[in-house]
């Protein structure tokens, strides 16, 4: 009935519903994206071009991807271990963990990022034992990957986290029952059953990764051609009235996050098909 009731709403409400949509989605996404690649190119391709091979902007890059693909396999790890114990066992504190995990949500990065420095900076607490071993976490690349850790680790962990308990444990039971070693059940049974909602949170724990500020920025120190990642290379250019080579370094984030939004779509239409194929008792990898 609610069905039949949303297909018979007015036609003009219908229309006016999808106008203001696609006006919020033109001057929120559309608009400022354009404007992005639009001021990158005001100089001309061989100004913009310059700008993106500079030495500090390719280290920027460069380390951008290096510190994503560092926190990636914790994340993997750590979300799939979490989500496991989670979904499939009961024990004491489970319900702090799902707290835990979704903490990083409710902080805010800046203040993620002073934790660091009150860890491990030179008048934190573990900051003299740190100086005396000549260890440097803070305004290195360590203390990055850190900060990037603590902002990403939700995102592979709550995507699996529902569809693991909506999944139970019959099968995993049903395959050790047979002889399976663990390695085997979890290579065959459980792997194959969460492999697009593990790649779906791989996908936004990475964009989270490369785009992340605020926490970085607190534990980088802002060091030119050493530690700046990409948003906080643009942050410096705009700061010093560069504008072609903010934007073209924006324009790098904004292509990233396109290639992110397209496999995200690509993802959740993979999910969907086999959701339906499941649904009609047919077999994802045959198709019947």
């Amino acid at each position: 009935m609610i069905e039949g009731r949303a297909r018979s709403e007015p036609r003009a409400v219908r229309i006016a519903l999808t106008s203001i949509a696609l006006a919020f989605l033109f001057f929120f996404l559309i608009l400022p994206l354009a404007a992005v690649f639009v001021e990158a190119l005001r100089a001309g391709i061989a100004a913009y071009a310059g700008a993106l091979t500079e030495p500090e902007t390719l280290h920027a890059i460069g380390l951008t991807l290096l510190i994503a693909a560092i926190a990636l396999p914790f994340n993997i790890l750590f979300g799939v271990a979490a989500a496991w114990a989670i979904a499939k066992f009961e024990f004491r504190g489970k319900s702090l963990l799902i707290t835990l995990i979704d903490l990083p949500f409710a902080v805010s990065p800046v203040v993620a990022g002073l934790l660091f420095i009150l860890l491990f900076g030179a008048q934190g607490y573990f900051g003299h034992w740190l100086q005396a071993h000549d260890v440097k976490i803070v305004f290195a690349i360590p203390g990055m990957v850190l900060a990037t850790l603590f902002v990403t680790v939700p995102f592979v962990a709550r995507e699996l986290i529902p569809l693991m308990q909506e999944q139970g444990r019959d099968e995993e039971e049903a395959a050790i029952s047979l002889g399976a070693s663990g390695w085997q059940m979890f290579m065959r049974v459980t792997v194959p059953n969460i492999k697009w909602s593990l790649l779906y949170g791989v996908i936004l724990a990475n964009a989270r990764a490369m785009g992340e500020f605020g926490a970085v920025s607190v534990v980088s120190g802002h060091i030119r051609g050493e530690t700046n990642t990409l948003p906080l290379h643009v942050e410096i250019f705009y700061n010093e009235y560069n504008m072609v080579g903010a934007f073209a370094a924006a324009s790098v984030l904004a292509l990233l996050a396109l290639v992110t939004l397209a496999a995200k779509s690509v993802v959740e239409w993979r999910m969907r098909v086999e959701t339906e194929m499941l649904s009609a008792g047919l077999s994802p990898e045959k198709g019947s």
